[in-house]
């Protein structure tokens, strides 16, 4: 029995000391020396096999990559725009190491629990304020890891990155998702593209920080209670952009240098766009445009919707229903408006283009060949924008059929993978399969189109787009959300989903005046809608209306809705040089045209609980009604400052509460501080 006892004992103790090895094994750090050195002016430090590498990334800003054993960059990304220089401050010591650039610094530290752990700081004066830190798990037995990475296949990782939470911390951006309110702490969003879902993986928080996830693969983003996770399903490194600073402008101001201003707004962009699903034929087309200029009605933009073309393809006007495209474009150059087209990327195999596309490789292809066609009234091919052939080649169509014969705009729809969303990890593009890659189809497409227009010679490029990504905004991309329904409910949802995409860094940006889905064209509580939403419009950065309803002309909505929209489009008229002004800071700064109220008010706690409000530039405060038969309703004035009614001239002071009157003829809008030139606006005699 002793004999027994004493084998067992070893055995036990063998175990024990097995565990052990696996315990050291996984947290090979624990009683190790800490490695951390200067590199090419930043911090690198190595542990439990992965190396951290963190470097001053332009203003107030920093770039951490963290790389796997058998991990590698693949590609900067968003982030291949060459930082302005800024040296760093480095401090390395046995057990901590810190980087320090202007207002932001991280902290890297030896833990016995889990390795290293970092943590980041802004400079606020003299102190120094803990702004985002790693999630610390405790102790190693309740540790999954607060950076992972588990081979996925094809050289990626499976990879999640654990921040802890903070009480009352709020986050905004993440681009164009439904979510149901402005502020996203609390929500789980999966990162990937669709017609209503543009995701711009840049988040602000009211801790003074913006951090871009600079990985567009598929994955998720949870801004949970109890810690923030960001996974990928396929990334071969973490990357990630922070930057810090004192007001949020400085925030968005850091983050446009990194990723890209977007250019300046041309002038006729700011109008009033016209368009719906579908005009079909060239008289059709034209009798719109002649109807907006009987009855005096501005239009900057007239848009040819899809099915344009006689196959899919073609990327061509059907000769048969447009049978003399040139003066089609000089008739409507001559009355000062633009023309749109929706080409779409797809090929049918009857189209005149598809035998070279698919003999020259210029489709996206599928893991195992599964999944090389997508569903668009039969099966259709889609070119891959991330393929220099095939941006060549569909380009040099675009300018032959389109371009060359005045047509100077595009819309692209779509700008991101046509796959059913269940099958996108089965997709492949030629810079790499989509689990790792799939979020940059609208940035390689819109990147593709701008450089092809400005090669030809134009110079004001305007893409409405179906979706963007980070770095969208450089290329002229304004992202608009698609088959979103004519409701209510939904102009009160889109109301914030705008607000975050300003917050993502994207500065232009449309809604679908009136929704695209419709179900009921000529109820009164379709036409009221129809007035609310115009109203809306006008001080959103693109003023357009689209639809799927044969009546989307402002005078064909039917009732008495005629004169109230045109009130909406003649105040969008007078307002015009105000909103160039704030899209001419956009470019140059970064700074959104409009924003959540507590943008300019972070010291009044109750401007961050505004979320149906919005402030376009810093002078107008503008209240939408999202509610059918709203006549009033409350709006908050933050304090520090006096607001003037906008229609009535009246005086209040910030700091409080009033119910605001809301007749149909008008929404709710005030006027920052004494302001007579843009009270002037609002009370204008209507156009003739």
């Amino acid at each position: 029995m002793y004999n027994s006892v004493g084998m067992r004992d070893r055995v036990i103790v063998a175990a024990l000391m097995l565990a052990a090895l696996v315990v050291i094994d996984t947290f090979p750090s624990a009683g190790l020396a800490f490695e951390a050195k200067e590199t090419d002016g930043g911090l690198v430090c190595r542990d439990a096999g992965q190396t951290i590498n963190i470097q001053p990334w332009g203003r107030d800003s920093l770039r951490v990559r963290i790389t796997p054993a058998g991990g590698g960059q693949t590609s900067d990304w968003a982030l291949d725009i060459p930082p302005a220089e800024h040296r760093a401050q480095l401090n390395i010591g046995k057990n901590l190491a810190e980087i320090r650039n202007g207002l932001i610094s991280a902290q890297v530290r030896r833990t016995p629990t889990q390795g290293t752990f970092m943590e980041f700081f802004r400079y606020k004066g003299e102190q120094k304020l803990s702004i985002l830190s790693e999630y610390d798990y405790g102790v190693w037995a309740h540790n999954p890891g607060t950076r992972t990475f588990k081979p996925a296949g094809d050289g990626l990782f499976h990879s999640e990155l654990h921040f802890a939470a903070r009480n009352g911390e709020r986050f905004y951006g993440m681009g164009e998702n439904e979510t149901g309110r402005l502020n996203l702490k609390g929500c789980v969003i999966d990162l990937y593209q669709r017609h209503i879902k543009a995701v711009v993986p840049f988040v602000v928080s009211s801790e003074g920080y913006g951090l871009l996830w600079n990985n567009p693969s598929l994955g998720r983003a949870e801004f949970a209670n109890d810690r923030t996770r960001w996974v990928s399903y396929g990334c071969r490194q973490l990357d990630y952009f922070i930057t810090a600073g004192d007001s949020y402008a400085d925030i968005m101001a850091n983050y446009a240098d990194a990723t890209g201003h977007a250019p300046p707004l041309p002038y006729w962009a700011s109008g009033f766009w016209q368009c719906k699903l579908r005009y079909a034929s060239q008289k059709e087309f034209l009798d719109v445009a002649r109807e907006f200029k009987r009855r005096g009605l501005p239009l900057s933009v007239l848009v040819i919707d899809f099915l344009h073309w006689k196959n899919t393809g073609d990327w061509k006007l059907d000769p048969k229903l447009w049978p003399d495209p040139p003066a089609m474009v000089k008739e409507l150059d001559a009355m000062g408006t633009r023309i749109m087209i929706s080409p779409w990327t797809l090929v049918d195999k009857k189209s005149e283009n598809f035998a070279y596309m698919k003999e020259h490789g210029l489709f996206t292809g599928s893991i195992g060949g599964k999944k090389d066609t997508v569903e668009f009234g039969g099966p259709k091919y889609q070119y891959d924008p991330t393929n220099p052939a095939a941006a060549k080649y569909l380009w040099s169509k675009w300018k032959k059929n389109y371009f060359d014969i005045g047509i100077r705009t595009f819309w692209l729809d779509p700008c991101d993978d046509f796959h059913e969303i269940q099958n996108y990890d089965q997709v492949t593009y030629h810079i790499g399969p989509a689990r790792e890659a799939h979020a940059f189809f609208p940035v390689a497409h819109q990147k593709n189109v701008y450089e092809g227009l400005k090669g030809a010679g134009e110079n004001e490029v305007v893409t409405i787009c179906r979706n963007a990504w980070a770095g969208s905004q450089r290329y002229g991309a304004c992202p608009a959300p698609h088959d979103i329904r004519n409701s209510f409910e939904d102009l009160d949802e889109y109301v914030k989903v705008g607000l975050n995409v300003m917050m993502s860094g994207i500065p232009w940006w449309s809604c679908d005046i009136g929704g695209f889905v419709t179900t009921d064209n000529k109820s009164p509580r379709f036409q009221e809608l129809m007035i609310r939403w115009y109203q809306y419009g006008v001080f959103l950065p693109i003023f357009r209306t689209h639809g799927h309803r044969p009546n989307n002309e402002p005078w064909n909505i039917g009732g008495d809705s005629f004169r109230h929209i045109r009130a909406a489009m003649e105040l969008r008229e007078r307002l015009r040089p105000y909103i160039m002004e704030q899209m001419k800071l956009a470019s140059q700064s970064g700074l959104p045209p409009m924003r959540p109220v507590f943008f300019d008010f972070p010291d009044d706690p109750r401007a961050a609980e505004v979320e149906d409000q919005f402030l376009l530039g810093a002078q107008l405060l503008v209240a939408p009604i999202t509610k059918y038969e709203q006549r009033v309703r409350p709006v908050y004035l933050p304090m520090g400052t006096v607001w003037t009614d906008a229609w009535t001239g009246k005086q209040f002071t910030g700091g409080q509460v009033i119910e605001a009157e809301a007749p149909l003829e008008h929404i709710p809008v005030y006027i920052r501080c004494d302001q007579p030139e843009l009270v002037k606006l609002f009370v204008e005699p209507k156009m003739p």
